[in-house]
């Protein structure tokens, strides 16, 4: 009975001291410093964040890439295919877990502009892990979950720079139909107006939005090159008020007839304005 005792205080003080251990060097590998708390709080955000996920009209999944971290979510005996940017070369493909977790390529799309797929696909449910894709243009970071019948069965990415290039277009396209100088539609300026002579300088159009009047030349002007403009009043020519800007003269209010005049004597150029209507 004596050595049994002995045999069981001595186990007992073995567990307690191995407990010991184990707690002091669990604690020690659990301590971290303010910063690295900070860092790995920022980092959970990323990795926890809603960020914004639409559905394309092929039915794909679309998340905007590097705003969060997507968690792509797969089913046993289902694939998922995360499709990447067309033109895009992948290098490598990471995970976490490679016993449980396949990921196989594929691709679509004409040569030259062909999109790789990842083939995703779980052995079982109620799994989790991380995947990250490095490929010619930028790495990927994405979170791989198993569901036992909830997936998502096409998932895909918006970029950042394709939002601002298709918003550039917009703005060229706004653009486009806004005259220069005037800053208005070209629907609501008057264009009813007649040149008459010939000059190198000959303005292109001739347009007033009601208030002011807008001569654009074909090419900048330099101080000594710009013509002069006089309005026509009464039969006199009147020099009036306006700013030369690049190509663009603008004259202060609308203007009936006018002339413009560079140069003296039989090198002298002269275009007269007249306003139709």
């Amino acid at each position: 009975m004596q050595k049994q005792s002995a045999h069981t205080s001595a186990f007992v003080w073995l567990a307690a001291i191995g407990v010991t251990i184990f707690s002091t060097g669990w604690a020690i590998a659990q301590d971290l410093s303010e910063k690295e708390n900070r860092a790995t709080h920022l980092s959970d955000q990323w990795q926890q964040g809603q960020g914004v996920v639409s559905r394309g009209p092929d039915g794909k999944i679309i998340f905007l890439y590097g705003e969060v971290q997507p968690a792509v979510i797969c089913s046993p005996l289902q694939v998922c295919d995360i499709e990447l940017q067309a033109g895009e070369v992948v290098r490598d493909v990471l995970v976490g877990d490679t016993v449980r977790w396949k990921v196989e390529p594929a691709t679509s799309g004409p040569a030259g502009g062909q999109s790789v797929h990842l083939i995703v696909k779980p052995s079982e449910s109620g799994l989790e892990t991380s995947m990250v894709v490095t490929t010619s243009r930028r790495t990927y970071h994405i979170k791989l979950r198993s569901h036992a019948s909830s997936y998502m069965a096409r998932v895909g990415f918006e970029y950042q720079e394709h939002v601002a290039m298709r918003l550039d277009e917009i703005n060229a396209r706004v653009q486009a139909n806004t005259i220069a100088g005037a800053g208005v539609p070209a629907e609501n300026l008057d264009f009813d107006f007649r040149l008459e002579g010939s000059a190198r300088w000959k303005p292109t159009r001739i347009y007033t939005d009601g208030v002011k009047t807008y001569i654009q030349f074909p090419n900048a002007l330099s101080g000594g090159d710009a013509p002069v403009l006089f309005v026509i009043s009464g039969g006199q020519n009147r020099i009036v008020n306006y700013r030369l800007n690049d190509t663009m003269m603008v004259v202060d209010y609308l203007i009936d007839h006018a002339v413009l005049v560079s140069g003296v004597g039989g090198q002298q150029q002269k275009i007269t304005i007249k306003r139709r209507g």
